[in-house]
């Protein structure tokens, strides 16, 4: 069952620019869906009408198979369902304390004082800050920040988790920390929206994969339907996972035989280059 699905939107920014064409959008609940796209394809435009941010310009959102309306109520009732967090945490967290920052959507669902302190608390843990409760945001590092604006939904308890760049600006470990609360939150339940330009990450994680160039959704398939397009892939700005890279290399320039599909991770390239050898 869709959770998120959008029909033929389209959205035009103030000065007339057309920013997304007749997007249509489907992310099936409880799975991890990746928006892959280079820098200025549309995904932050795509990502804020999920949770009724931006209101297209025609076309419409179901979220839950109810289509947004965009009054007050019902913008509560959707971004109450859809968390977004936003690739820099900075545009995200504005109050004194961690504590406060967290606690600041629950407090406005009108929760009393220990459901709110409740929440904060469950959701440090998940993402390994507590402790830092006192600290003010500020002070933190980068991936530091980007879990306190998980924590921030996660109080929240959406449904679904839009995230924008999750990795971006993090080290190694920052963005294997991320990715792996990400996928658990998505093994309870939690259907997860990233977007990333991170081809290499796509494969281990998502379900389903969109890429988006200047605006349209020009490809959509599993990872192994979606890299097997290799032109649309490199039309789009985008390359290949490094490991299916090194496998078209082998395959052109050594004469080895494999091919397409290219393996997507190292287990499958493992997997491919044992066979191959097996064999000789």
């Amino acid at each position: 069952m869709n959770i998120i699905e959008t029909n033929n939107i389209t959205y035009r920014y103030p000065d007339g620019t057309e920013a997304l064409k007749t997007v249509n959008f489907e992310a099936e609940e409880g799975k991890i869906v990746a928006l892959l796209g280079p820098n200025g394809a549309g995904k932050s435009t795509l990502f804020l009408h999920f949770n009724g941010i931006l209101r297209p310009y025609s076309g419409n959102v179901l979220v839950d198979r109810e289509e947004i309306k965009y009054n007050k109520k019902d913008l509560m009732r959707v971004r109450q369902k859809v968390g977004i967090v936003f690739q820099n945490p900075d545009d995200q967290l504005f109050a004194p304390t961690v504590l406060e920052d967290v606690a600041f959507g629950p407090m406005n669902l009108g929760l009393s004082k220990e459901e709110v302190e409740m929440r904060v608390k469950e959701a440090l843990e998940r993402v390994g800050m507590e402790g830092f409760e006192k600290k003010p945001p500020h002070h933190l590092s980068g991936g530091q920040k980007k879990r306190v604006a998980i924590a921030g939904i996660l109080a929240m308890k959406p449904k679904i988790m839009v995230l924008d760049e999750p990795t971006s600006g993090l080290d190694p470990k920052g963005a294997s920390q991320i990715l792996k609360l990400l996928y658990n939150l998505n093994k309870e339940g939690m259907t997860i929206i990233i977007s990333t330009h991170d081809v290499d990450l796509v494969p281990l994680y998502a379900y389903k994969v969109y890429i988006i160039s200047e605006g349209e959704i020009i490809k959509e398939g599993n990872p192994q339907e979606v890299f097997e397009d290799v032109k649309t892939i490199r039309d789009a700005n985008l390359r290949l996972p490094r490991i299916a890279h090194l496998m078209e290399i082998l395959q052109k320039e050594d004469e080895l035989p494999f091919d397409r599909p290219y393996p997507l991770t190292i287990g499958e390239a493992r997997r491919k280059l044992k066979d191959h050898f097996k064999d000789v």
